[in-house]
């Protein structure tokens, strides 16, 4: 089998070899390369010591040097070049003690985890799961039987799956992300490995689960987080999936358990980390608050608010970034407001959602109708589309409905007499109120007006939560 390698792989591979040493592509690189996948990225494993490596090329950057690995640059492109190693015992699930060189492939490619591998996982080479090589005179190094693997649409870890495991335990997790992304079974010695090795995972830093997990999220088949329930590694990495299992949700608009509504809402809605992490946390504070009335149906008060709280937790424990998780958080929060489809409603669910995350919104509250009951769902789609249509004519139109559309500002109504402080804040907060209600009162004599009024309304520091239909 022929691999078509970019030129600059190929001089690489070519510029080492005739200095003596063996070459080759390898891993996820090779398995996309026979998947008819393009690459995202190319890496040589050699015989060549770094040292050797940074002699025979004149740009190479040490970016791991200490476990072999350097870059080599051709012109802006580079290109990871790790020398053949043989990994010493593991002490902690992640690190082995120390790391020695080989000059054979076999024993380089035996170190790695899994029989296939993504490109991305390539970078660390703390895997078996690339365990193929190829170049353009050996052709393709299969030592431990990738290409069936492949044919047949399996991951299996290379060798002893307990073994592999303990070396790192975010390969628990990977294994399961592979299979999101590749639509591939995972064979029953590795499943079982996982499920006995889980409790590892409490030994990974939070940072490395965090990306595997939003790779597994926004992947084809994003459902595989249920596997993960199965095999017993949601208990130890996201408990919070674990209790909406099974928990029933006798109303009128829904037919699913609310891990059931999860997963179908997951596959609805595009493939984003922030729009897949708010489906996968949407619902998570339902099992805190259920309760049956007496007629036998369910209800689940207030439960976006508590989910939004379990959202925070949760990313702020697997240290996502402050951007993600104030976004993720707020969808949560308003996944359930209710409003009507007429532009004054609108205006209101974009003062209170925010406009930056809008249109997310939308998307969030469609993928919640698609996982809803059949019956429910065409006219619940109609709905939003038709609030839809009034956000973008609202846009269109520069309508107000947020402080900094009003036709004043704070220097405004300081010069019509109105102090600076909390008073100021909350006639411009009841000048939005009002406008968002009256569109044509926003002009700059009009708002002056009315805030001379308002300015003394005994209510004025009240909460605005009446303004808005629940």
């Amino acid at each position: 089998m022929e691999i078509r390698m970019p030129d600059k792989v190929g001089e690489i591979i070519n510029m080492l070899n005739q200095n003596g040493y063996e070459a080759f592509a390898v891993g996820g690189c090779v398995r996309d390369s026979i998947l008819g996948k393009t690459p995202q990225d190319w890496d040589i494993t050699t015989s060549a010591k770094p040292f050797e490596v940074k002699r025979i090329f004149k740009r190479t950057i040490d970016t791991g040097i200490e476990h072999g690995t350097v870059t080599v640059m051709l012109g802006k492109d580079g290109f990871e070049v790790t020398t053949y190693r043989v990994d010493g015992e593991y002490e902690d699930n992640r690190h082995p003690k120390q790391v020695a060189f080989t000059a054979n492939l076999k024993e380089d490619l035996a170190r790695r985890d899994f029989t296939i591998k993504l490109a991305e996982d390539l970078k660390r080479r703390d895997f078996t799961i690339n365990a193929m090589a190829y170049n353009p005179v050996s052709g393709i190094v299969d030592e431990f039987n990738g290409l069936d693997d492949l044919k047949h649409g399996i991951i299996r870890c290379v060798g002893t799956a307990s073994e592999r495991f303990d070396e790192d335990a975010l390969r628990i997790l990977r294994a399961i992300r592979f299979s999101a992304q590749l639509g591939f079974e995972i064979e029953e010695e590795t499943q079982a490995a996982m499920t006995k090795k889980a409790g590892h995972l409490e030994n990974i830093s939070a940072e490395r689960i965090q990306a595997e997990l939003v790779k597994l999220l926004i992947s084809d088949h994003p459902d595989r987080i249920h596997d993960a329930c199965r095999l017993g590694i949601t208990k130890v990495i996201l408990p919070e999936y674990d209790a909406m299992v099974g928990v029933a949700q006798n109303t009128p608009n829904h037919i699913y358990t609310v891990d059931k509504h999860t997963l179908i809402a997951l596959k609805s809605i595009e493939a984003v980390p922030v729009l897949r992490l708010t489906m996968l946390m949407h619902d998570m504070g339902k099992p805190e608050v259920k309760k049956t009335v007496e007629d036998g149906r369910d209800i689940f008060y207030r439960h976006p608010e508590v989910s939004a709280r379990m959202a925070r937790t949760i990313l702020k424990r697997l240290k996502f970034d402050n951007d993600t998780l104030d976004k993720v958080v707020r969808l949560v929060k308003w996944h359930g407001l209710k409003y009507n489809a007429e532009a004054v409603d609108v205006r209101k669910a974009l003062n209170r959602v925010g406009r930056d995350i809008f249109e997310d919104f939308i998307k969030v509250q469609t993928a919640d109708v698609l996982a809803k009951s059949p019956a429910v769902i065409e006219r619940k789609l109609d709905f939003l589309k038709e609030k839809e249509r009034l956000y973008h004519q609202i846009i269109e139109e520069n309508q107000c409905f947020e402080i900094k559309s009003l036709a004043v500002n704070g220097r405004d109504l300081i010069a019509a007499g109105i102090k600076a402080g909390p008073l100021l804040g909350a006639v411009l907060e009841r000048l939005t109120e009002e406008v968002i209600e009256d569109q044509s009162l926003n002009t700059k004599e009009k708002l002056i007006a009315l805030a001379m009024k308002v300015k003394d309304d005994k209510h004025i520091f009240d909460e605005k939560e009446y303004f808005f239909r629940k």
